[in-house]
């Protein structure tokens, strides 16, 4: 699918001078005030970029080296001489110096409000060992009141070595983690986010003990005599996570305000450090979005929120989604017109729903996390309210299913491409699947980086030829003209849009090898799916995800051109400055 492009222009200057015009209009409309300012005056940028490279990332708006900025948007791309033409005495001037400005990243999925929780708990990330994680949980209980939960989040057993001695699952049990936090209870999120790791205390809360079934889509790992180790699979997680709930609650609404904010805070920060402008969250409740709201009529918001509703039943979305549409709102900070669901898990902790059994643990294919009838339901709730359906789907029989009830509901819409539904992840695919993301107008929510931090485990997997047919084929989309939305799934992963960037077009895994390379992006292919891609995947191609004029002025400053410089200079790339609207809200 190619997406759609802005009018074209006969020189670099035409569409600047259109933009002008439109200003000049509102600006002589009843009740519009110049403010005294004389007709050249009120022409002028109010900030000029120049002495650089500005990638445009539109086909119609040529490359310049500088770029000007009026009333938040683009005013004009063109060469050095070209924007200083536009400047007036009270334009603001950015000497680039040979810096490179492109489109601000645009966060294709994420949690937005759990990077910033993730950001107040024990980052589990950086951990090779178990013994790792048991001293830093070691450390936090030494330093926490009696009673009060520790969380944590980020630990992979992929990433352990050497690995624990005895395992189940791979995985150990809870012994020495609970040893060294008696009167805490440990709640620990797997780096998929698709399960956790409790101590004793935690089993208690939650009430799991070696009488408790397995729920619905999930698994209580047990050990040789089905005692809990402390390792929930998937939905198993519920009952864990309902008593930090429990105990959430007897926060004060002064706490629960406190910690909502700096959650915002973090995540934001954290984000535009990373030059992203826009973040597509996947997704969030309604009471969530009611405070989201609340900070974006106040002007609060640091970043641009797309936010998909997430785990809200059916019936209350039925009865509520029409008051939480917004489309826009608090200056194009936040918009809410999409839902999401999640039809399997993960494949690391082999919850993704296969065609096949896994190659390494060849008893299951995968939990499916939801009915098919409730998926379909959720669908046609969707299709009533004018929502976006975002499907977590990565198996490929999750995908499979997933695209069958898209097809069919989308059918109901006249067939087209119009609503723009989107499956998350799509990281294992049938061949057969590829050509239907374009035939039905479904947009590929994928990952660059997640290629590669799971690159080195995935044949085990999925076996050999499955992992090279079947894995992370963004090549195949893109040559069958589907459209992909980038991303890191953030706090799955780092945020960072250039680690996601370089592992799109390289490839390359943490021990140097390529992880099946010919399925890598181009470089314009790359950025573009992590702008244009992005921004046409929440319908606002015409704001955001191209520096072309008229447009939203969302920027990010790298101190290198990545479409030039070696692969490995990628890598190294860093954020020199990062605008919002034509605000500077970072800079290095």
């Amino acid at each position: 699918m190619n997406l759609p492009r802005t009018p074209s222009s006969s020189t670099r200057l035409a569409l600047a001078l259109i933009f002008l015009l439109g200003l000049g209009t509102a600006a002589c409309e009843p009740g519009a005030s110049s403010g005294g300012a004389s007709g050249a005056a009120s022409d002028a940028a109010d900030l000029i970029l120049v002495g650089g490279t500005v990638i445009t990332v539109d086909a119609e708006v040529p490359d310049g080296e500088a770029v000007a900025i009026r009333g938040g948007r683009i005013l004009a791309v063109g060469t050095d001489d070209e924007i200083r033409a536009l400047a007036g005495s009270g334009t603001e001037v950015v000497e680039l110096a040979g810096r490179t400005v492109i489109p601000g990243f645009i966060e294709g999925h994420g949690h937005f409000l759990g990077h910033g929780q993730a950001l107040m708990t024990l980052d589990l990330f950086p951990t090779t060992t178990w013994d790792e994680i048991v001293t830093m949980v070691a450390e936090a209980a030494a330093a926490a009141e009696p009673g009060t939960w520790i969380t944590g989040r980020g630990w992979h057993q992929e990433r352990w070595s050497p690995a624990p001695e005895v395992t189940f699952d791979g995985v150990p049990t809870h012994h020495a983690l609970s040893e060294v936090s008696p009167d805490n209870p440990v709640l620990l999120t797997h780096a998929s986010g698709h399960a956790s790791f409790a101590n004793a205390l935690a089993l208690e809360a939650a009430g799991i003990t070696a009488a408790t079934p397995d729920p619905a889509g999930g698994t209580i790992v047990r050990d040789a005599e089905g005692n809990p180790t402390g390792f929930l699979r998937q939905a198993a997680q519920g009952a864990a996570r309902a008593a930090l709930v429990r105990f959430e609650e007897g926060m004060t609404a002064e706490e629960r305000e406190t910690r909502f904010r700096r959650q915002v805070e973090l995540a934001g920060e954290d984000a535009l450090r990373h030059g992203i402008t826009s973040f597509h969250d996947q997704g969030s409740s309604f009471a969530d979005v009611e405070g989201l709201r609340a900070l974006a009529d106040a002007g609060e918001l640091p970043i641009r929120l797309h936010i998909a509703i997430r785990g809200e039943s059916n019936a209350a979305m039925d009865e509520r989604l029409g008051e939480f549409r917004m489309v826009g709102h608090g200056d194009h900070f936040l918009t809410v017109r999409a839902v999401k669901r999640q039809i399997d898990g993960a494949l690391g902790t082999h919850g993704a729903w296969l065609l096949d059994p896994y190659t390494d643990m060849p008893t299951t294919s995968g939990l499916p996390q939801v009915t098919l009838e409730s998926l379909q339901e959720t669908a046609e709730i969707a299709l009533r309210h004018g929502y976006q359906l975002n499907t977590h789907a990565i198996g490929d029989r999750g995908n499979r299913e997933a695209m069958d009830i898209y097809e069919a509901v989308l059918a109901e819409a006249g067939g087209n491409g119009a609503l723009r539904w989107r499956i998350e992840h799509a990281q294992n695919l049938h061949p057969d699947e590829v050509p239907r993301f374009a035939a039905l107008g479904v947009i590929a929510s994928m990952q660059g980086v997640h290629a590669t931090s799971d690159g080195p485990w995935v044949p085990q997997r999925l076996g050999e030829e499955r992992s090279r047919r079947r894995a992370y084929v963004w090549r195949s989309l893109l040559d069958a003209n589907a459209v992909i939305c980038n991303g890191t799934d953030v706090p799955v992963e780092r945020i960072s849009a250039i680690a996601s960037f370089h592992a799109s077009i390289t490839r390359e895994m943490a021990n140097g090898e390529r992880f099946y390379p010919e399925q890598s992006m181009g470089r314009l292919e790359a950025l573009r799916s992590y702008t244009l891609g992005c921004a046409y995947a929440v319908f606002e191609e015409d704001l955001l995800g191209s520096i072309a004029p008229g447009k939203l002025a969302d920027l990010a400053v790298l101190d290198r051109n990545i479409l030039t410089v070696s692969e490995d200079e990628v890598r190294d790339t860093q954020i020199e400055m990062t605008l919002v609207g034509g605000e500077v809200r970072y800079q290095r």
